[in-house]
This record gives C-alpha cells, sequence and structure tokens, in this order.
C-alpha cells in the first residue's frame, strides 16, 4: 500500500509539468490578453506596452515558461494583475469558502443519496423507487443554475427562511481565523456566528449537490441491486443471520465500492469551485473569482489555481483508491 501510494504520489510531477505547459500554451492563445483586458477603451500602443514590459509578457515565451515553473516550485505564483495581490494570498482567502460550501454539498448528496439508493433497491418496483429514479433523472436534467435561482426565490424571498446571498450576516461581530465560517464559530465560542454560516450553506449547498446527489442515488441503487441477488447474500440469508447483519457485513461493503467511485470524483469536482453556485449566491470562492480572473485574462491566478486545484484532483482520487482496500479487504491495491 506505502509503495502504491508513493508512487501514485511521483506520478503527479509529470502530471503537473504537463498541466502547466498546456495551461501555459493555451492562456496565451487567446485572443487579447492581460494589458487590453485590464486597459479596456483606454488602452494605447505605449500602455499596453508598459502593463506586458510590468509583468514580463514581453519576454519570449520559454524565458516566461522557466520563471513560472521555477516559482510555482517554491509555490510562488506571482501577483493577480487584477487584484495586485500575491496569489497565494488569493488561494488563501477563497479556498476555505469553496472548501466549506463543498464539503456542505457533498455531506447532503452522501448522506441523502445513499440511503435513499439503498431503500429504492430493497423497495424495488415500490413507489419509493420510483420516485428515487425520478428524482435523480430530473436531479441530472435541471441546470444548476436555474434550480439555484428557484431556491432562492422560493426559500429566500418569498419564504424568508434562509438568507439570499454571502456568506455571514455582516451584522454579526465574529472572528475568522481559519476562513472557515461554521469552523470558526465554534472555535471562537461564537455559536450564534457559527449558526449563521450554517444557514448560509443550505441553500447553496442543496443547488450545488443535486447533481452529484441524483448520481449517487442511481450508482446506490444499481449496486445494491446487483449485489442482493449474489449467492453469497442469499446464504447468508439461508443461514438466518439478522437482516442488519447481512446489509453491514455483505451488501453494503461490497455494494460500496462504485459508490465510493463516484463519491471521489464528486468531491474533487466540487472542491475545484463552482461557478455558477458562487456567483448566484454571491459566495466569494474559488469558482467566482478564476471566472473572474478569465474575463481579464490574469495569467498568474488561472495558472496558479488551476493547477494546485488538479493537484487536489490527485490526491481526492488517490484517498479513493486506499480506501477500497479499508471498505473491503479482499480488495488489495498492488
Amino acid at each position: 500500500m506505502l509503495k502504491f501510494v508513493v508512487r501514485r504520489l511521483l506520478l503527479l510531477v509529470p502530471i503537473l509539468l504537463g498541466l502547466s505547459l498546456l495551461l501555459f500554451v493555451w492562456l496565451r492563445a487567446l485572443p487579447g490578453g492581460p494589458a487590453q483586458a485590464l486597459l479596456g477603451e483606454r488602452a494605447t500602443a505605449d500602455s499596453v506596452a508598459r502593463i506586458e514590459e510590468l509583468y514580463g509578457l514581453n519576454e519570449p515565451w520559454y524565458v516566461q515558461y522557466w520563471k513560472f515553473v521555477s516559482a510555482a516550485v517554491r509555490l510562488d505564483f506571482g501577483n493577480s494583475a487584477n487584484t495586485n495581490r500575491p496569489v497565494t494570498e488569493e488561494m488563501m482567502r477563497t479556498f476555505p469558502a469553496t472548501f466549506e460550501l463543498a464539503t456542505a454539498a457533498l455531506i447532503f448528496a452522501v448522506g441523502v443519496g445513499v440511503p435513499l439508493g439503498y431503500f429504492a433497491a430493497k423497495k424495488y418496483g415500490s413507489w419509493l423507487d420510483n420516485l428515487s429514479v425520478s428524482g435523480s433523472l430530473l436531479g441530472v436534467a435541471v441546470p444548476v443554475f436555474f434550480l439555484a435561482y428557484i431556491l432562492k426565490y422560493v426559500f429566500s424571498v418569498k419564504l424568508g427562511w434562509f438568507p439570499t446571498q454571502g456568506r455571514d450576516d455582516p451584522r454579526i461581530d465574529a472572528d475568522h481565523p481559519t476562513g472557515l465560517y461554521v469552523l470558526d464559530g465554534i472555535l471562537t465560542g461564537n455559536l450564534e456566528a457559527s449558526w449563521d454560516a450554517i444557514m448560509h450553506l443550505v441553500l447553496p449547498a442543496i443547488a450545488l449537490g443535486a447533481i452529484p446527489l441524483a448520481i449517487i442515488v442511481r450508482i446506490t441503487r444499481a449496486s445494491v441491486l446487483d449485489v442482493v441477488h449474489e449467492d453469497y447474500v442469499r446464504t447468508a440469508e439461508a443461514k438466518g443471520l439478522y437482516e442488519r447483519t447481512i446489509t453491514r457485513r455483505h451488501v453494503l461493503r461490497n455494494a460500496l465500492l462504485p459508490v465510493v467511485t463516484v463519491i471521489g470524483l464528486s468531491a474533487g469536482l466540487l472542491f475545484s469551485g463552482a461557478i455558477l453556485t458562487e456567483t448566484v449566491f454571491a459566495f466569494d470562492g474559488v469558482g467566482r473569482f478564476i471566472y473572474e480572473a478569465i474575463t481579464v485574462r490574469d495569467y498568474a491566478v488561472l495558472q496558479g489555481f488551476i493547477l494546485v486545484i488538479a493537484a487536489m484532483y490527485v490526491v481526492v482520487n488517490l484517498l479513493v483508491d486506499v480506501s477500497y482496500g479499508l471498505i473491503d479487504p479482499r480488495v488489495r491495491v498492488r
């Protein structure tokens, strides 16, 4: 297992190198550039030349790429052309918001999806099964931004149950040492701030977790249906074992393997940022910040953020592979 983990981590190096080169080429192939995007209608030949000289964009491409890679090894991605702040500081500012939102969405998707898929399979052909299948199809078909606006209009504007946007109520005086508002409220003993952060998370988490929820329900249902008809399950039933023992030891342990794969892939996508959800609910996270960076051709932000997100995605998938052996001892990573 240890050799497998080390080997996968070593493979991260060529993956990131290849991705950095593709990013570098792709960004510079886009029409316009940071200078034109920053200056807008005021752009002149002299002003554009000054901006390009300031950020080193007038140097040969291989010189720019080498400077970028050598600095990235030290986790120095330069300064944002839009905010003029170090990219690492922007990461520390935006990643906690996205991490908190993605975690809430994942808890919602897994907490509802796995039990619903399991009971739908156990009650195959019943109204619960038909409802779960129809609901999962609807969850995949409805666009995220449309669901976000519906939730916001009904539960925030009309009913007033939840806040409309943001991460917290500005009227509440709270400290945020970690940037994770729910955790910060618990650590500082300000439970009012923690509860307020949870209320701000509910609607964005439901909107963001709707598609992963639908996928998890369908995968869990299909996997459980396959497992419950296996010989070892029928043998356990014939021996007279308790249903909860059969469910825990034989059904769920085997049915969860494909579900864990889907959860891992969904987690990697959620933690990479959610542009539409963060935009609708004015959530100051990674997705919204990357969208703003694209509009102004902020090379430093795009290169740094996408590289870090890619590394996180690989690590999440590594954790999924390792978890196979924990779920089912018969599965061994060699």
